[in-house]
């Protein structure tokens, strides 16, 4: 897996030229029904924070009057009074806290849900554009990184700009002079913070990218052990794994270094202000304008101070990952579907004569190079028609063009004449059902997985897909029948019974259109002989379009149309073909040649 599929993907072009403005304000939106919560937030975090500033101010009372005055009475008052301050603060900040947590989730999942129904309604073409990668640091990655931003980062540095704005309220009330001394040195620290912000981020970027490709190499070399291990490739593994750490090493000793230089340099800013307090405060204590407890509350406020800088140091990647995964959401959101429904779809509620392929081109880049070109055929209802020719002829275009998951450059597919491009992408799609080479179960149990979860199929119906694809034995002989768990990709299931299974799916629908995608060519010759049967029941007495690269699973089709670099070059009967000695006849000698060149007598 490549590294830009990770979390820390960077910006692609495109989203580049997005405004940060324009992609949180597509965002925005879902945080107003909200609105009230947030400003309940938001006045928990100013009471925290004020109430945070007053124990510096008793401790000011404590030093200049309690302790000076000798009354232990009231410095325990004050002691008191301090300690049910910071409980209060701290009962305030959990429940801010919890109430901005759940706005944060509540957000996400509505954030995670519009970005998947809007997945679910693009066309497979933006698929083709995006990997399974990408899609994921969208969904995951990218909404974790903004519920960060509005849930901790945000609050954060807003609690943080009132802490700082009240810091230097309470020293500039207390005394101008020393405040102003101390307000001289902020410009320097931001200035500080800006540098250390231009020179680290890139590298922070660069040592994210480097961890995503240690992992990636990982990920790859572990999940390929048994072929490292067959052809002795350990030490390519290895130079390749240490070559990747080494990389990732050079990149954090920098970033490293920079954030040891940078906070020991704000510390010792906070020395140097804790210095100026206690060297200009003594001097003017002896003239009566500084107190004792002037000083040490002056010194707990620069403590105070700094306390945000590092939270905002700290937050500034979370900032700048936030605003490049705001950019990549709206980007997504802002993709548009190619192939819209039309406005007024006509109605389609059976397939009553049948499919037309008339004159159809197409090609996947748009660019003239077809994968079908001038393509013309019919497959009347109830016919069986299959496709036949070599990998990368076209055949499964064909289907995919039927479905509608692309539209061709020219000619037109109709469906008892009526173009499928005028017709609602679900209703067409609802008269088919695929039969793929490549079988997908899904989570769940095995009534689930045939059923595709639809509450209008009874434990009944799927039962009797089962049986009539004979799927049903081998699923009463699992520990739990119909309600046994599926594992990972149909794992603890054979190829054979996988297939039986996607072979009672497409019938339980009850189609009008069967579609078999070489649903047979990657079995074993007796796993096909046992499908066989199957088959035909499936396809008994249905309209059935037919891709097979095993030419003896076609052998009694209504017609092949043998298909060769796009056009269709050859149409009959199997035995109509096979007399003609084309290019069928000898595709069919050339599967069918036995090991002394003796053609066996099949068909």
């Amino acid at each position: 897996m490549s590294s830009q599929f990770y979390e820390d993907e960077k910006t692609r072009p495109e989203e580049k030229d997005i405004s940060s403005k324009k992609a949180f304000g597509k965002l925005l939106p879902l945080l107003k029904a909200h609105t009230r919560g947030l400003l309940i937030c938001l006045f928990l975090l100013a009471s925290s924070t004020i109430l945070s500033l007053a124990w510096p101010i008793l401790l000011k009372r404590a030093l200049d009057v309690d302790i000076k005055a000798g009354d232990f009475t009231g410095l325990l008052i004050t002691v008191a009074a301090i300690g049910l301050i910071q409980c209060v603060t701290i009962l305030l900040q959990y429940f801010q806290r919890i109430k901005l947590e759940i706005i944060g989730q509540d957000v996400m999942v509505d954030l995670k849900r519009k970005l998947f129904e809007h997945i679910l309604s693009l066309d497979v073409s933006f698929f083709d554009r995006n990997p399974v990668g990408r899609l994921l640091a969208r969904v995951e990655s990218d909404t974790e990184s903004l519920r960060m931003l509005f849930t901790n980062t945000v609050i954060m540095v807003v609690g943080d700009l009132l802490l700082v704005a009240g810091i230097f309220a309470v020293m500039f009330y207390y005394n101008w002079r020393l405040a102003l001394i101390l307000f001289m040195i902020v410009p320097i620290v931001v200035i500080l913070i800006v540098i250390f912000e231009r020179k680290t981020t890139p590298r922070f970027l660069e040592v994210r990218k480097r961890m995503a490709e240690v992992t990636a190499q990982l990920t790859e070399f572990l999940h390929g052990m048994s072929i490292i291990q067959i052809f002795h490739r350990g030490a390519y593994a290895r130079s390749r794994v240490d070559r990747a750490n080494r990389l990732k090493f050079d990149e954090d000793v920098y970033v490293n270094v920079a954030v040891v230089i940078f906070f020991n340099t704000l510390f010792f800013f906070e020395y140097v202000m804790v210095a100026l307090v206690l060297f200009f405060g003594a001097l003017w204590i002896a003239e009566g304008t500084v107190t004792v407890g002037t000083i040490g509350m002056f010194i707990v406020l620069i403590w105070r101070s700094f306390e945000p800088i590092w939270r905002t140091s700290e937050q500034l990647s979370n900032i700048q990952k936030a605003v490049a995964g705001a950019k990549r959401i709206f980007a997504l959101l802002s993709e548009e579907q190619k192939l819209p429904d039309p406005a007024v779809p006509v109605p389609i509620t059976s397939v009553k004569q049948g499919i037309r392929f008339e004159d159809v081109s197409f090609s996947y880049s748009g660019d003239g190079n077809y994968a079908l070109e001038d393509v013309s055929f019919e497959i009347p209802v109830g016919k069986r028609v299959a496709l036949a020719g070599v990998t990368g002829g076209g055949k499964s275009t064909v289907i995919s063009l039927l479905l509608r998951l692309y539209d061709p450059q020219k000619g037109r597919i109709t469906i008892d004449g009526v173009d499928i491009r005028d017709m609602a992408k679900a209703e067409l799609r609802r008269r088919f059902s695929l039969v793929l080479q490549d079988i997908m179960l899904f989570p769940g149990d095995v009534r689930s997985n045939i059923s595709l979860e639809s509450d209008t199929t009874s434990d009944e119906k799927i039962a009797e897909a089962a049986r009539m694809v004979e799927a049903d034995g081998f699923i009463r002989r699992l520990p739990d029948g119909y309600k046994t768990e599926v594992s990972e990709k149909g794992a603890n299931f054979s190829r054979g019974e996988r297939q039986l299974l996607s072979f009672a799916r497409a019938l339980v629908t009850d189609p009008d259109v069967l579609l078999l995608d070489e649903a047979t060519s990657s079995v074993d010759p007796e796993t096909e002989r046992t499908i066989q049967g199957s088959l035909k029941k499936l396809m008994e007495r249905r309209t059935s379009l037919i891709i097979a690269h095993r030419l003896s699973t076609i052998l009694d089709v209504d017609e092949i149309l043998v298909i060769r670099r796009g056009r269709i070059i050859e149409r009959g009967t199997h035995t109509e073909l096979i007399l003609e000695d084309g290019y069928y006849s000898k595709l069919f000698h050339l599967q069918f040649k036995n090991r002394n060149g003796v053609v066996s007598n099949v068909g």
